[in-house]
């Protein structure tokens, strides 16, 4: 099932997204409970898809990826392991919404990433229960000012400016429809009306894999629900500038896609 929210002429509502993401139909409550059909729906070129969830925070996993560690810290990732940051609410925005750069940040980056949705409030979750507590799966673009993180030596800055973690386009819940530890992830950039594909790898390249990563970071931090989990970034992250577009790609989840401006 398909989780999204979206705005309608009566406002914002989650909704439920038909396989072939041409319907919405609304539902009373949350993706958190057995969706509870109140009749109406629309096509969905006629509401615009937001953020699928507002979660209370965004927890990422950085250096996941072996490729891109040695492209952006040009050491292994024997020297440097995945590392857990943050990033806040606020930087979070939904498909089509643009990243908006800052004067002070001068090399942003997108960074394609496969990312997961926590369903109940947990802590201390073993590795081999991690999908008990997920609700479902999503796409998120971990925008981040390589200026900024490197000359600040912690990532919250460079990373969490606002517009910087586009999230959606909806939620995937049904976990078993995918071999999670095998699936394709893209990212397209066009630039100047011509679209390459500059990310092209694979989930199977995490090193620390869905079980580490949810054991890893309820051992220090409660997840609540709707908090969104961003396993890594794999290689291919290139600088984006304003008139730019990003779409990232991860077959069965969808695309999100989001133009570039100046703040």
């Amino acid at each position: 099932m398909r989780f999204g929210r979206i705005a309608t002429p009566e406002g914002m509502t989650f909704a439920v997204i038909d396989d072939e993401g041409t319907t919405a139909k609304q539902i009373a409550g949350t993706p958190f409970t057995e969706p509870e059909y109140t009749g109406k729906e629309w096509p969905l070129e006629d509401v615009r898809l937001l953020a699928p969830m507002l979660p209370s925070k965004v927890v990422a996993i950085g250096r996941n990826y072996a490729d891109h560690v040695a492209e952006v810290f040009k050491q292994s990732a024997e020297h440097l392991p995945p590392t857990l940051f943050l990033k806040p609410p606020t930087s979070v925005i939904g498909p089509g919404a643009a990243i908006k750069i800052p004067e002070f940040a001068t090399k942003v980056e997108f960074e394609g990433e496969l990312a997961l949705v926590v369903g109940q409030p947990c802590k201390n979750v073993k590795a081999e229960d991690w999908k008990s507590v997920i609700r479902g799966v999503t796409i998120v673009n971990d925008v981040s000012s390589r200026d900024l993180q490197f000359a600040d030596g912690q990532w919250a800055r460079a990373k969490g400016i606002d517009t910087f973690c586009p999230l959606g386009p909806w939620i995937e819940t049904d976990l078993d429809k995918f071999e999670l530890d095998n699936l394709p992830i893209k990212a397209h950039l066009t630039h100047e009306g011509t679209t390459e594909t500059k990310q092209d790898s694979n989930s199977n390249q995490m090193i620390m894999k869905f079980g580490e990563i949810i054991e890893f970071i309820t051992a220090s931090m409660t997840l609540l629900p709707g908090d969104v989990i961003c396993t890594g970034s794999p290689a291919g992250t290139e600088a984006m500038a304003p008139g730019d577009f990003i779409e990232v790609e991860i077959p069965g989840i969808g695309k999100l896609g989001n133009p570039v401006e100046r703040a």
